[in-house]
């Protein structure tokens, strides 16, 4: 395995967009641990060759990112139950000598939101645009932190209604709506949150200039958070602020799961404004 060095850092294809090494050297060095955080640049096919140089008896963590949030399932040895959940894995570590797949993109997504926003989810009602993997982590973030009712909008309703299958319980009532304007606008009305999880309004996606959802329709007082973090402002956020409501985006879920991840992966605090700061200068 000489071909991968050091025992701490992310994996992904291609990698060199990453600004998790940044932050999480910051972390390391404050707590004084002599690593270097690594990016990895690991297509698929070297996957199997990089899983056997995390069994080594050094290795720490490794963040994961796109294309290898599911494809990593099969290489390790035991999943955490947000990560089945889920049905992604955003970190691996080390315990007792396995590799455990976590996920911390709901607990990110969840501090981001209250950091951002000062709006705590529980009981409350959340429509969600999106049916995509991303969306995943996000309702299962919102479920743990005690929402009393998710309605997932999409195109495809079929998507939606998957997602209805796997995360309905007595806790939390879940349901699927076609993506149209009229049936939202009556639905929208009781909501507290709306979050975005599609590529609308995301620059160099298909519909840049777009929002899922028009100030008009929008009562003030809401919370609006978008996934899609390039642009900062996206279009559906500036239609949030338009309609008087409050908004967050998702940098800093970014910068959070990271957080949770090296503290999970150290069992030591992380230094979170110190990591903001260098986040913010990249």
């Amino acid at each position: 395995f000489m071909k991968y060095e050091g025992n701490i850092g992310i994996i992904g294809h291609p990698i060199g967009h990453s600004k998790s090494p940044v932050f999480q050297q910051v972390a390391l060095d404050h707590h004084s641990i002599v690593e270097k955080f690594r990016a990895w640049d690991v297509s698929p096919d070297d996957l199997p060759e990089i899983m056997g140089h995390f069994k080594s008896d050094d290795f720490m963590a490794a963040c994961v990112t796109l294309p290898h949030k599911i494809n990593i399932i099969p290489y390790v040895d035991e999943l955490t139950r947000t990560a089945k959940q889920v049905g992604a894995v955003n970190w691996v570590f080390k315990k007792n000598g396995n590799l455990v797949g976590h996920n911390t993109d709901c607990s990110g997504f969840i501090r981001s939101l209250k950091d951002q926003t000062g709006l705590d989810p529980q009981s409350k009602t959340v429509l969600v645009f999106g049916a995509g993997g991303a969306c995943r982590a996000i309702i299962y973030g919102l479920k743990d932190s005690g929402a009393k009712k998710i309605i997932i909008a999409n195109r495809t309703l079929v998507k939606a209604e998957q997602l209805v299958n796997d995360f309905s319980d007595y806790n939390t009532q879940i349901s699927a709506i076609p993506l149209d304007k009229e049936n939202i606008k009556n639905i929208v009305r009781d909501c507290q949150l709306i979050v975005n999880t599609t590529s609308i309004g995301m620059s160099g996606g298909p519909l840049p200039k777009d929002s899922p959802l028009y100030s008009e329709n929008i009562p003030p007082g809401i919370v609006g958070y978008d996934i899609v973090y390039a642009p900062v402002e996206t279009p559906f956020l500036k239609e949030v602020q338009k309609a008087g409501g409050t908004f967050g985006n998702g940098i800093s879920m970014l910068v959070y799961q990271g957080i949770e991840g090296f503290e999970m992966a150290t069992g030591l605090d992380a230094p979170v404004e110190k990591m903001f700061a260098a986040f913010n200068k990249v």
